[in-house]
């Protein structure tokens, strides 16, 4: 989802600050809830540095290939959701992200805002759709495959709604653009055909280890009921 240099440029990039500034808004809510309702400072803090370190090992480390006007990668944003929480995994997006661009691809830099936004504001609907999708009642090691795959494909399909109107607003409804759009696009299913998967065996593993997995490092919902 790592949108190329070029694909929005000049004075148009001044409206992904914008959009940043307001994911980042999202960002501080789901935040101050989590601090407030999972664990206090000390246990959200330690969520952060977790998920923070394991988006950086995401985008480095996993495979990712360029197709069209983005990356493909394997961001399992819904698995950070499910295991620490939606303040967390957005802490974690957004310096692993960072982090990533200050040390390893100082080129993505300009793009900061832009991708910023594409992985936050899908992250901020999931958590909004388990609200609705997950009963209250349900501790998320027990959600089942068609929970896990809403949950994912809602994911991932913001991520190419975010990267699609990057691309039509920097380089317009061109034949060319619409192509390059469209192989993305088509890229992307095969992570929302894995991510599921990749959920469901990792919740597999916290409930079946549930004596390690209990604790300040992971979301206080991955064990409880609301």
């Amino acid at each position: 989802m790592h949108i190329e240099p070029g694909v929005v440029d000049g004075a148009k990039i001044v409206l992904s600050y914008a959009t940043a500034l307001a994911a980042l808004g999202l960002t501080a809510k789901m935040a101050t809830d989590s601090v407030r309702r999972d664990g206090g400072v000390a246990s959200f803090a330690l969520r952060s540095a977790i998920t923070t370190v394991l988006v950086f090992g995401f985008f480095e480390v996993l495979p990712h290939h360029p197709v069209g006007i983005s990356e493909v990668h394997l961001i399992l944003g819904s698995t950070l959701f499910l295991m620490f929480g939606a303040g967390a995994a957005s802490i974690g997006l957004a310096a692993g992200l960072l982090i990533q661009g200050l040390f390893f691809s100082p080129f993505d830099l300009p793009q900061y805002g832009m991708n910023v936004t594409t992985l936050l504001v899908p992250l901020w609907a999931i958590s909004q759709l388990a609200a609705k999708l997950i009963p209250a009642r349900t501790a998320y090691v027990d959600v089942t495959y068609r929970q896990a795959f809403t949950l994912s494909t809602a994911y991932q399909g913001g991520i190419v709604a975010w990267v699609a109107f990057w691309a039509l607003y920097g380089h317009g409804f061109t034949v060319e653009n619409l192509v390059s759009i469209g192989s993305f696009g088509v890229a992307y299913m095969s992570v929302i055909l894995i991510e599921p998967l990749v959920d469901l065996a990792v919740l597999a593993a916290a409930k079946s280890l549930r004596k390690y997995s209990e604790g300040p490092i992971f979301s206080r919902r991955l064990h409880q009921a609301a």
